[in-house]
């Protein structure tokens, strides 16, 4: 039984979607708008040979009807598709789970208020729950600016920073010495549950730690972590699992699905760490094992901070990886590619946006294919289903056997 690997670059659309209109996101494109910005900047287009193989490139253009600026290339080697989100929202679990084969097709619920987003009654619980008198900040913010406004009140105070965004989420942000990482995640576990019992469904609550003696230096540290609500099916990485398969989750994968359908998972802070770490599994996994990494520097660092310069170069040094990658792989591995929603750093605001997202495959002996336009990410989830011989999942097409 063969291998399979699911590299999620986070955020990385290539061109509103069908609905986009509905989202505000008409004329979004995460990978159009950064190739044009690095063009500009630099007078030269954005080098990416190895995902312009798989198809990227081609997969944008097709999307978008646009002209993508590039590097040109000799000739393909991957399977490439655009695919459609189905799920209600354009969050990191509703793409997740859909990939998987399980969309979000209820509502999440929100914090819509922009500067008192969490009302009293719940204010009230929280406080009660945890034990503390209160909390900073109870607004819309970038995580970033928000420590920097709030880091050092919290200090003195001792009061977590609670805020929200466009998404389905209640964040966290604490100082690692002052306030204590495991007193952070205990702070997160309490408010999970009161969530939970209430009539609020958040998707996620997060801890985002940082450290640091003044704004000018708190950083943000990669000991996030998020707390999800489970998937409201059973999932690919379920069905795996119970069949006797082998799950990996690599960066943040394991607390997207809550820890369900997962066998091991390795926690990893920066992109060439996560690329590390899914070597690291590549040299060592058995057979019939999936090894599932999301990349979440992408949003976090460039999406969400609106750096298109920044988004640019990292695509760029991890195009450089993924050699490495193709070198540890067995020769009937599969390789996947996939985003799970955009983030584009041209457009306003900070919040995701709305957008088509590349599939994009590889193997040893792989042809240059047109997998065309995508309903549903649920395509990706099906096709995984059938490679390891499971049951069909309820939704999506699988296109294995295109992958000639």
């Amino acid at each position: 039984m063969a291998r399979a690997i699911i590299l999620v670059l986070d955020s990385f659309g290539i061109g509103a979607a069908p609905d986009a209109k509905k989202f505000g996101d008409s004329g979004a494109n995460t990978f159009l708008h950064i190739a044009e910005k690095y063009q500009q900047v630099f007078d030269k287009p954005i080098n990416l040979p190895e995902l312009t193989q798989l198809g990227l490139v081609d997969a944008c253009q097709a999307a978008a009807n646009c002209q993508v600026p590039h590097q040109e290339i000799s000739h393909r080697k991957g399977a490439y598709a655009y695919a459609a989100e189905i799920s209600s929202g354009k969050d990191t679990p509703s793409g997740h789970w859909e990939m998987m084969g399980v969309p979000v097709l209820f509502e999440w619920s929100y914090f819509d208020n922009k500067t008192h987003s969490f009302n009293e009654a719940l204010i009230t619980k929280i406080n009660q729950a945890t034990g503390y008198n209160g909390m900073l900040a109870n607004c819309h913010g970038s995580g970033t600016d928000i420590i920097a406004q709030y880091g050092e009140e919290h200090i003195k105070t001792g009061l977590p920073i609670c805020y929200t965004s466009a998404d389905s989420v209640f964040q966290v942000a604490a100082h690692e010495e002052h306030f204590g990482l495991d007193n952070l995640y205990q702070y997160c576990e309490t408010v999970r549950k009161v969530l939970d019992e209430s009539e609020f469904n958040i998707g996620r609550v997060i801890a985002r730690p940082f450290i640091g003696d003044n704004p000018k230096n708190f950083t943000r540290t990669g000991n996030r972590r998020d707390y999800s609500v489970l998937p409201p099916a059973p999932t690919v990485l379920d069905k795996i699992t119970q069949a006797g398969g082998t799950v990996i989750s690599v960066g943040k994968i394991a607390d997207i699905f809550a820890h369900q359908g997962i066998t091991a998972k390795t926690k990893a802070t920066g992109i060439d760490a996560l690329v590390d770490a899914t070597i690291a599994h590549l040299k060592t996994a058995d057979d019939n094992s999936l090894i599932f990494t999301n990349l979440v520097n992408f949003d976090q660092d460039f999406g969400h901070r609106r750096d298109p310069l920044g988004y640019a170069q990292a695509l760029e040094k991890f195009d450089k990886r993924l050699p490495e990658i193709y070198q540890q792989m067995k020769a009937d591995d599969l390789l996947f590619l996939i985003a799970d929603h955009g983030c584009d750093p041209t457009w306003p605001g900070s919040d995701h946006t709305r957008e088509y997202v590349p599939i994009l495959a590889y193997h040893s002996h792989i042809k240059a294919i047109d997998l065309g336009e995508r309903k549903t990410f649920a395509d990706l989830g099906q096709t995984i289903a059938e490679l390891f011989n499971i049951e069909p999942m309820k939704y999506g097409t699988s296109f294995l056997t295109q992958l000639n």
